[in-house]
């Protein structure tokens, strides 16, 4: 695909209270997959939110989840690797934190951070010490193959035991990127937002598309599809996630509340009667 054509904006033909009234209603039935799911436990659903800064992954978490029950659904927020992450292969830290069968997992910037800020920035690549990599000379295009090769056995080993993947690409364009900025500098209260680093990040866009195209076009899979969702409106885009997951895990006939045991069953009335008497 030529991220270029990817659009950042699309036209629901609805206003934003009929769109939030709609994502409303989404949310809702997908909570109620999730609690069948964790009764169920045999599917955990993992769902992955890559995009530049300001793309609104924060909100769209925030508003996509309101109705699930906490103990459904875990958000993991990845930053700068740690000395002990460092201390493991790039994928580690992310294998540890995949959701249980029965829930849901959101991983807010991903895995593939690790072929996208590294990648724009290859230096990083030094600080994993890796047997294999001595200098930046050796984070060559045959080093970017075999990670890529890696992330796609990763989702595909994880696929194959049970969990459900969601890949959405936040498509921001560069002017509503600079709007959001703006507006986080205007508003006290967003101020802390910022950072001087936004700046210098936005300086590296093009690099960026880069890397994200190539991203998108290689590791784009069957069981691990890449959705692009148009960013530059915020609530379209947490409609369109919240239906394109419902409408993906609503095909999952299997997925069902357990029967009761028999001996269950036929003692109910019995439980109940002993729980009156109290």
């Amino acid at each position: 695909m030529d991220i270029s054509k990817l659009a950042t904006a699309i036209d629901l033909e609805a206003d934003e209270d009929e769109i939030k009234k709609e994502l409303k209603k989404v949310r809702k039935k997908l909570s109620k997959i999730q609690d069948t799911m964790y009764a169920h436990g045999k599917y955990a659903v993992l769902v992955c939110l890559q995009g530049m800064d300001t793309a609104g992954k924060d909100s769209l978490i925030r508003e996509v989840f309101k109705n699930f029950n906490a103990r459904g659904v875990v958000v993991h927020s990845f930053k700068v690797p740690t000395a002990l992450e460092l201390k493991h292969d790039f994928i580690w830290r992310h294998y540890i934190a995949l959701p249980a069968r029965g829930k849901f997992g959101v991983f807010n910037r991903t895995h593939y951070e690790n072929v996208l800020v590294t990648r724009v920035r290859p230096t990083y690549v030094l600080g994993e010490n890796l047997p294999t990599v001595n200098s930046v000379e050796d984070v060559n295009a045959d080093f970017w193959d075999k990670r890529f090769e890696q992330i796609n056995n990763f989702e595909k080993h994880i696929a194959d035991n049970g969990t459900i993947i969601f890949k959405f690409f936040l498509n921001l364009s560069k002017e509503e990127q600079r709007n959001r900025l703006l507006r986080r500098l205007d508003k006290k209260s967003k101020n802390w937002k910022f950072s001087p680093g936004d700046l210098e990040e936005r300086k590296l866009w093009n690099a960026y598309q880069e890397c994200y195209e190539d991203a998108l076009n290689r590791t784009s899979k069957a069981h691990a599809p890449w959705f692009n969702i148009p960013a530059d409106d915020k609530p379209t885009a947490r409609y369109i996630v919240a239906k394109i997951m419902y409408d993906t895990l609503k095909e999952y006939t299997d997925i069902k509340e357990p029967e009761l045991d028999d001996s269950l069953k036929e003692n109910i009335e019995m439980y109940k009667e002993q729980l009156k008497k109290e």
